[in-house]
């Protein structure tokens, strides 16, 4: 596995239940600012492998962004039932919701 896809795993693990972190800060935290859709490709591919907490990755602006209405439906159930709130606009509430890890 490549440095930086391992980076993004172990990021994506630390993840806590009941809190969030979008593709963009993952992608900075791992070391390429610009890098949010390789963290979606390596979500994507990696997450049964690895075991990976899929469901607590959203945008930047706080949205689930499956297409599929059913895979919408049960990434927002498991956000729900770990606690994390979501706005009358269906957008998770990055403010009380956003992990932000410690760099040290």
């Amino acid at each position: 596995m490549q440095p930086y896809t391992q980076r993004v795993v172990e990021i994506i693990k630390s993840i806590p239940e009941g809190q969030v972190m979008t593709y963009g800060q993952i992608a900075e935290l791992a070391g390429s600012r610009r890098g949010a859709r390789q963290v979606v490709r390596i979500l994507h591919s990696l997450s049964a492998a690895y075991g990976l907490p899929w469901h607590r990755v959203v945008n930047a602006k706080g949205e689930i962004v499956i297409k599929d209405e059913e895979s919408r439906y049960v990434q927002q159930l498991y956000l729900q039932r770990e606690g994390v709130t979501f706005a009358g606009n269906g957008r998770v509430d990055l403010e009380s919701c956003r992990y932000i890890p410690d760099r040290s």
